[in-house]
């Protein structure tokens, strides 16, 4: 009977929840990457050089980095419904704004304002998912959530490229303005039914029959209970816990691999051939499916086995591989086949991850330590578009930049494989105890 009631609840709070957050996190990154496929023409069109583009690309996560703990912190006080409303509205209003830039000045202002809308966005989402799913569901969870993040890249690129090419020139816009714009509306329909359509806390969720969500709040609670002395922790003393470095190092890594190709993948597959911008659409969409089909597989398999470093270890160190044979192969289909493997490879693990940043606290110390994570991990975000843009401006392709995201992603393996487990961790968290003055 309980088993009856635990399976019953999770698959009724998987069903309400995942699939809008889905939706969302597909709109997020669609807003958040399209500037790279904006750029096959954008570039061309106000004379922006490689540099130009890569620090402006990679600007956003100085925004979004200054400005992440704040929001998380804010989500746990005011709710996940109403914040991630508000962050949903503020970044569609911001993305639409992007349309309208002429110079480098605007282009970097409002990619920086961008950041800062988005900021704590995916963090919080992550601190939901935690609200209301016990840990030995989580990661299954995230996958769920978090392979949009490889979808919108699937769907967006070709999506883009059509609208591009259908539009330019319609009412005196050239057609990346105008795909800017299109793509940036439905952040803010959607945060107005975010508004209606979350709850906050399995406590107050109605639509759970009694039996289910009494199950709920008491496993949640037993799992809390056992990182009690956690949860009030202060922000200066999640800071000095030796796995908040470790995971923030990791993914310094992964997002420096991970944002140096997204944002220049359309660029880089462009320069393999002689690709129209609608085929590079559909091309670029390719290696984005096999990330989702890798990203739900890894989850499944390290929810199966119960473990999560080693799966991280594994799909970077594939992932490296991948991109170090790309830069050094003539044949564009080949290139092709192996950016497929990388990108399987690198957003294999990006749920994974995410489950390890919620297993060693809880509460409010849970949502700043995720965003203390990801807030030093956005240094990578602007690492990696900026420096592929340097490289590419020194040497004039590809190669050596992604020699150094190849390596970027094995120190993200590295890191995993050394890292240790929860269990060693928690001695360290033993000796932190909260501040009786908040």
């Amino acid at each position: 009977m309980e088993k009856t009631i635990e399976s019953l609840a999770i698959s009724r709070v998987y069903r309400r929840l995942v699939p809008l957050l889905f939706v969302l996190l597909i709109i997020n990154y669609l807003d958040r990457v399209n500037i790279g496929f904006a750029a096959l023409r954008m570039n061309q069109e106000l004379g922006f050089s490689g540099s130009v583009f890569g620090l402006g690309a990679g600007i956003f996560f100085i925004g979004y980095a200054l400005f992440e703990v704040p929001s998380n912190m804010m989500l746990h006080r005011f709710g996940a419904r109403i914040w991630i409303g508000r962050i949903m509205i503020t970044w569609g209003l911001v993305s639409a704004a992007l349309a309208f830039v002429h110079t480098q000045t605007s282009f970097y202002v409002l990619r920086f304002l961008l950041g800062v809308a988005e900021a704590g966005f995916i963090p919080g989402v992550v601190a939901y998912i935690a609200y209301w799913f016990p840990a030995r569901y989580r990661s299954r969870a995230n996958a769920g959530v978090i392979m949009a993040t490889a979808i919108a890249s699937a769907i967006g690129s070709p999506v883009s490229g059509l609208l591009m090419h259908a539009l330019d020139g319609s009412h005196g816009l050239s057609g990346w303005r105008w795909m800017l714009l299109l793509e940036a509306a439905p952040a803010v329909a959607l945060g107005v039914v975010v508004l209606i359509w979350l709850t906050d806390r399995p406590e107050r969720a109605g639509w759970l029959p009694v039996e289910q969500r009494n199950w709920l709040v008491a496993e949640l609670a037993s799992e809390a209970s056992k990182l009690t002395q956690t949860a009030s922790l202060p922000l200066a003393k999640i800071a000095t816990m030796s796995r908040v470095w470790s995971l923030s190092a990791l993914f310094v890594c992964f997002l420096t691999a991970f944002y140096g190709v997204l944002l220049w993948l359309p660029q880089i597959v462009k320069h393999m051939g002689t690709l129209s911008d609608v085929q590079v659409g559909f091309v670029t969409g390719l290696p984005f499916c096999c990330a989702a089909v890798s990203m739900y597989l890894v989850a499944r398999h390290s929810d199966k086995v119960g473990e999560r470093r080693l799966h991280i270890a594994a799909c970077m160190t594939v992932g490296g591989l991948a991109l170090l044979g790309c830069a050094f192969v003539a044949q564009p289909v080949i290139g092709l086949a192996l950016l497929c493997i990388a990108a399987a490879g690198i957003w294999g693990c990006l749920a994974v991850f995410w489950t390890l940043t919620s297993d060693f606290l809880t509460g409010a110390a849970a949502a700043i330590g995720i965003a203390l994570i990801n807030t030093i991990g956005q240094f990578g975000g602007l690492l990696g578009p900026w420096g592929v843009g340097v490289i590419k401006d020194l040497t004039g392709n590809f190669s050596a930049a992604l020699v150094v995201l190849a390596i970027a992603a094995f120190l993200a393996a590295l890191i995993a494989f050394l890292l240790p487990d929860r269990a060693a961790n928690t001695v360290d968290t033993d000796k932190l105890q909260p501040n009786p003055v908040q």
